[in-house]
């Protein structure tokens, strides 16, 4: 059994070899052969992911060493993977959820054309592939190249239907705003390679490598991973693509916000946690984006009528919640919530594909309503992921949450209270959501209530899944207050360190009690308020500056695109073709006038040849004689 570490490798390659195989047979393989190859391929991934899990929890761990990828004098960098406990649980992450997600698509991509069904698939895979070579990288290229193919599949896939201008709109967006922080993580790479010659984690994050670091070398290269990180986590000011990424399939905008891309931040800050545990000023940093995401986020989650907004919004929102706990130190409890949300996270997100199914494509919850006694399975499941991410004691979010809101109180009482209304905002915007769409009256067409069904059981499977993980899965994190050991802790702590809150059993239950009340005291409230929901028009006074996500587009609009656009044409029109052509075009004017110009001297006459001959002597005479 020990040698199934060594076989870690055939986890990203099956995935990679679904895209091969989708993407070159697309035009003959069957709808039905390419939906099975491509989910049966992440299963055994899957499959091989947990028996790796299982050699690690004993406590095994490997480097394994594929082949040499870079070799130039004397660096040496090798196309290696890192099987730890960090890893092998993003992989169970990925591959599980992904597995899910690729089951799901089946069914709910049923109506594409063949070769479009098949494509879709490959590209699926393909991302599966991306995100497994980001986290088992052994060093920051091979992370980086995982990196930047997470992009470029978010960029495929949320332009899937790339004949809508919209929806390619919104792929270029998400490509080009994650450009940014793809840049400042290469900078941060290329200074930590002339700072120490090295970019293998074994090394790197060794004591006496850390020590050749200076402080400003630690705070401006943590500075820029962090920037790195909030391009791909969404975070202030990066965070304007992720919502416009619902342009994609539902079940890609469940891979993208659940499993995969918008993990790779905090999987990168968590991996790198002994250079970040370094820079007191860039985890202040960290706190304040996550903070300022978490509040922004929730507050415009409550005025949007899409269904799937508001989800995107939520996950921009939980994402601040993670870079709070990694900002205050405690990694665990935000690797901790990256598994729990991959749960309830997947499972809202199914549910509403579910929902948008039976609707017809109609995703305006204005105009849903009282689909429980159409959809009790999608109805019952989803009800359980708003009560698992508004941290209901007993499900999943409340043990994460929780270590989340306990660190934050630790750490500052200003950070708690403000984390605090941002899950009391999180638990009305979600119930606002569920009420809205499944209690009441319906609101939609005669047509659509017509076609009111349950979802096929290869789209309610998954969700049947998500709703019981989301149920079970945080408790392999219940902490010491409540009788548990941290199981979680312990497993990661040969990677990740995990600090104690410092906090007595009491503050600790009163903490736990009054976030409960709270909570459920914004569900109440939302109930009271939409239970009886009657379709309403746009919002008015500041509730539209919310609907309108605080105008931040437009902001971005005026301030950065617009600008730049002006530049660009500037440069185009004026510093390019003006200037760089016109130059270069006018010397080789230039250059022709003179020939012509010339020309003219040969004349043939024998006469004004003996003139010329007269002139340079005398020209010449009087040069050396006078200068």
């Amino acid at each position: 059994m020990s040698t199934i570490l060594d076989l870690v490798w055939l986890i990203p390659v099956l995935p990679l070899m679904g895209f091969i195989i989708n993407g070159a047979g697309r035009n003959f393989l069957s709808k039905t052969i390419a939906g099975f190859l491509g989910s049966a391929v992440v299963l055994a991934s899957f499959i091989i992911s947990l028996l790796v899990f299982c050699q690690v929890k004993q406590g095994l761990s490997a480097t394994v060493h594929l082949f040499n990828f870079i070799s130039i004098d004397t660096f040496q960098l090798g196309f290696d993977f890192k099987v730890d406990a960090l890893s092998s649980l993003f992989l169970l992450i990925i591959t599980g959820v992904g597995f899910l997600i690729h089951v799901y698509s089946m069914a709910y991509m049923h109506d594409e054309p063949k070769n479009d069904f098949a494509r879709y698939f490959s590209f699926l895979n393909l991302f599966v592939f991306m995100m497994l070579l980001l986290v088992l990288g052994n060093n920051f290229v091979i992370m980086f190249i995982g990196w930047e193919g997470v992009g470029l599949c978010s960029y495929l896939l949320i332009g899937y239907w790339f004949k809508n201008t919209e929806f390619t709109n919104a792929a270029n967006k998400a490509f080009n705003m994650n450009r940014i922080g793809d840049f400042a993580f290469l900078v941060a790479v290329f200074w930590i390679m002339l700072r120490v010659g090295s970019l293998n984690f074994d090394s790197v994050f060794t004591a006496e490598t850390l020590a050749k670091f200076s402080a400003t070398d630690i705070t401006g290269i943590t500075l820029l991973l962090l920037v790195g990180a909030t391009g791909k986590s969404a975070q202030i000011p990066l965070y304007t693509w992720l919502p416009d990424a619902m342009a994609g399939p539902t079940p890609v905008s469940a891979l993208i916000h659940a499993a995969t891309m918008v993990t790779a931040g905090i999987y990168l800050i968590a991996r790198s946690n002994a250079l970040f545990s370094l820079a007191p000023f860039t985890q202040s940093i960290i706190t304040a984006v996550g903070l300022a995401t978490a509040l922004l986020a929730a507050t415009i989650a409550i005025k949007q009528n899409d269904i799937k907004k508001v989800l995107a919004y939520s996950t921009v929102s939980q994402l601040g919640f993670m870079f709070i706990a990694l900002g205050t130190g405690y990694y665990v409890a935000a690797v901790f919530h990256v598994l729990t949300h991959a749960f309830f996270k997947a499972l809202l997100f199914l549910g509403s594909g579910s929902v948008i199914h039976a609707m017809g494509g109609e995703q305006d919850i204005r105009r849903m309503g009282g689909l429980h006694k159409h959809m009790k399975i999608t109805s019952i499941t989803f009800l359980i992921g708003c009560l698992a991410i508004s941290g209901i004691p007993g499900l999943s979010g409340f043990f994460s949450k929780d270590e989340i809101l306990a660190g934050a109180f630790g750490a500052s009482k200003i950070v708690y209270g403000l984390a605090l209304f941002a899950a009391l905002l999180t638990a009305f915007y979600m119930f606002r959501l569920y009420f809205i769409t499944f209690t009441g009256k319906f609101r939609g067409t005669t047509e659509q209530q017509h076609h009111l069904h349950e979802s096929p059981w290869l789209m309610t499977v998954p969700l049947v899944i998500l709703a019981l993980l989301s149920i079970i899965g945080g408790y392999i994190g219940v902490p010491e207050v409540l009788g548990g050991h941290h199981e979680l802790a312990q497993f990661l702590s040969p990677v990740v360190p995990h600090q104690n809150f410092h906090l007595s059993h009491s503050t600790e239950y009163f903490l736990m009690g009054l976030s409960t009340l709270l909570v459920m005291g914004s569900i109440l409230f939302a109930w009271f308020k939409f239970k009886n929901y009657q379709a309403e028009g746009d919002a008015k006074g500041f509730g539209k500056i919310l609907q309108n996500k605080w105008y931040v587009d437009e902001l971005y609009q005026a301030l950065v695109v617009k600008p730049l656009m002006a530049l660009s044409a500037f440069l185009d029109g004026i510093a390019e073709k003006k200037g760089i052509d016109g130059t270069v075009n006018g010397v080789g004017r230039l250059v022709n006038y003179a020939s012509r110009q010339a020309r003219l001297l040969q004349s043939g006459q024998v006469g004004a040849y003996v003139l010329l001959m007269v002139l340079g002597m005398i020209l010449l005479f009087v040069i050396q004689l006078f200068v």
